[in-house]
């Protein structure tokens, strides 16, 4: 279910509270909606933070701590920088509370100085940089032992396009015709007979930012650090690469930037010539995830901007990639 602006902000009024002490100088103001809806405060005194306001039904409390202890576990352990967590007044890393008869969950954040490196448009080098920190976070996912109680969403094949998808069904995303249909039908019965003879052993399985794009990195001179952890969870890791490509997926530079990504993995983690070889089911396996996505946001206006071009755009490459053999999208 989508956040929408008056509720989100009643609900970050009322959390505030539990984190500041009532102040008329503080301040509080959106920065961004989309599935979650995240603040800026503002204090006298105190540095800005983040407060970030999830939307319904989407994590519980329990999943939602699980993020942050990954969170935190790769601020420790490496040179990853991730956003500080700061704890309420009565010491919670998430608060809840009620709003309407329903439980609503609120974290704060420190505010961490950057702009995405789109925002200066796409390079090798960002791609590069970007893949230097996935595949850190994929040798610290390896590592890490969880604490007990660590619950996060699973990525495999039944709960992205199988019978449990988690956003919807891809064929819901519209403007796809019978022919379109089929050939996509074709490629998704594809992906999933891939996935399942790459298998999901501990050197390719396991958890996952599962939203690293570029869009998702703050970029301040030298330091990088990584934010919106809030779909991590466990999926093959070279589903990051197909997150990473996210609506630009048939973009001719791709292979341009793909190469950069994997050699930004390479110079910190392996990556063996079978694993590469799977990048286009991945990036094939988020292209048709996103258009599920679509189909569940159909009334919002960039989605009835861009969903015809989208779904064009996909069935093309998926009779591509099935004219392949699954091994190439162009």
């Amino acid at each position: 279910m989508i956040i929408h602006r008056a509720e989100a902000e009643a609900i970050a009024r009322s959390a505030l509270a539990r984190y500041v002490p009532a102040s008329p100088s503080t301040e509080l103001s959106l920065v961004n909606l989309s599935e979650n809806a995240t603040f800026v405060v503002r204090r006298r005194d105190a540095p800005p933070a983040v407060l970030r306001v999830h939307r319904s039904g989407y994590q519980s409390a329990e999943t939602i701590a699980s993020e942050l202890d990954w969170l935190e576990a790769v601020r420790r352990d490496t040179d990853v920088s991730t956003p500080g967590v700061i704890r309420s007044l009565d010491d919670q890393r998430v608060v809840s509370l009620e709003h309407r008869g329903e439980q609503r969950h609120v974290v704060m954040f420190e505010w961490m100085a950057g702009v995405s490196p789109e925002a200066d448009g796409l390079d090798e080098a960002a791609f590069r940089r970007l893949g230097t920190i996935t595949a850190s976070l994929h040798e610290h996912a390896r590592s890490w032992t969880r604490p007990q109680g660590f619950i996060r969403f699973s990525w495999e094949w039944e709960n992205t396009l199988g019978e449990n998808g988690r956003w919807g069904r891809w064929q819901d995303g519209g403007h796809l015709d019978d022919g379109d249909l089929r050939g996509m039908e074709a490629a998704g019965d594809l992906v999933r007979r891939r996935l399942a003879a790459f298998g999901a052993g501990p050197d390719r399985f396991g958890l996952v930012h599962a939203d690293l794009r570029l869009a998702n990195l703050l970029v301040a001179g030298d330091d990088v650090t990584v934010i919106d952890f809030d779909d991590s969870g466990f999926s093959w890791f070279l589903y990051d690469f197909g997150a990473a490509v996210s609506f630009m997926e048939d973009d001719p530079r791709l292979p341009r930037w793909q190469a950069a990504w994997l050699d930004g993995y390479r110079s910190v983690s392996a990556l063996p010539p079978e694993h590469e070889e799977m990048l286009p089911t991945f990036v094939l396996l988020r292209r048709m995830l996103l258009l599920a996505w679509m189909g569940s946001h159909s009334h919002t206006r960039e989605v009835a901007e861009m969903g015809p071009r989208y779904a064009a755009g996909t069935a093309a490459m998926a009779a591509r990639y099935v004219a392949s053999g699954g091994t190439a999208l162009t």
